[in-house]
Order: structure tokens, then sequence, then C-alpha cells
């Protein structure tokens, strides 16, 4: 028996099909596709929210000092002249950052070789996009969600069949 479905495609095109639509169920929480595709990309993405939920709570929170920008009340930067240049004004400010430790971070790491990057256009505007960060949704919305759940974090629902081809559709969803 074999170990995964080919779907009719080369391995690259498989990979990157796959890698788009389990990048879709996270960012959207449920997609519409055929039942195939959907047993196949279940695997993958049960696989990425068990690691999340393993290592959520895997980090420090450290005090750092940075520098910032001084802005005025327009939000923009502050500048002085300085030897007849303008230069921007910084302050040093202190601010707490999440630290990974070791296994979190390769977590991450092993997310983002699976995940695309997403970014989000409001008003269909490109100016107002935003990239959307998946792994640390993964982490702070989807993993305390399954925090006392074993396995099962998603849902294959049959639709019907698809006019064009007759092949089964299925609504694949997060639990």
């Amino acid at each position: 028996m074999a170990k995964y479905r080919k779907l009719g495609r080369t391995s690259s095109q498989r990979k990157a099909l796959i890698r788009n639509q389990v990048t879709a169920l996270l960012n959207n929480g449920k997609i519409v596709t055929t039942e195939a595709k959907a047993k196949e990309i279940r695997k993958v993405a049960e696989g990425l929210i068990a690691l999340a939920v393993k290592e959520k709570d895997n980090f420090e929170e450290v005090t750092v000092m940075a520098k910032v920008a001084r802005k005025d009340q327009d939000g923009k930067r502050v500048k002085e002249v300085v030897d007849g240049k303008k230069v921007t004004v910084y302050d040093e400010v202190e601010k707490t950052i999440k630290k990974d430790m070791p296994s979190r971070l390769h977590a991450r790491r092993e997310m983002l070789k699976v995940l695309c990057p997403v970014v989000e256009v409001k008003d269909g505007k490109k100016r107002s996009a935003k990239e959307v960060d998946l792994v640390a949704k993964l982490f702070d919305e989807i993993a305390p969600k399954y925090e006392n759940r074993n396995g099962g974090y998603t849902r294959i629902v049959k639709i019907g069949l698809r006019k064009g081809d007759a092949a089964m559709e299925v609504l694949l969803e997060l639990v």
C-alpha cells in the first residue's frame, strides 16, 4: 500500500499544491476541495497543529533595550540637523520580547518549510496590504484551542459530486 496519494501530479507540483492548501486551511479555517486532496492535506495540517500544541508554551520573556525613532503628533519621525545633515532622533526604550527555546525555534522553522507567505489586502489597495504571520497564529490562536485534544483537529464533511467531472467534493475544516 502506498504511503501517500500522487494526485496525478509530479512531486514538485504535489508539494506546492499541498503547501498552498494547508496554508489556506490554517488561514481561513476551512476549504472546499476533492476528497483525495483533503485526506492528504489533513495529514500535513494535523502534524503542524500537533507541533504547535506541543511547543506553544516553550518560550521565555526577556526585557531588552531597543532604539525607537521619536515621532511627532502626526506620526512622522523627528529629524535634527547635525553637521548640515538631517538625522533621525532615537530614544532608548525597554521592550519585553518572547525568546523561543531551541525546540520551539526548530518547530517554527519546520512550520515555515510547509507554510506559504500570506498577504492580506484590505479595501483592494496594495498599500494597505499586510503580511500575516501564520506561525504566530498557529502558536497563539490555534494551539490553545486544541490544548486538551489528542489529535483529530480537522473534519471532512462530504458536500456532493462536482458537476464537471463528478469528483467527490468535501469541506475540510478545523474542528
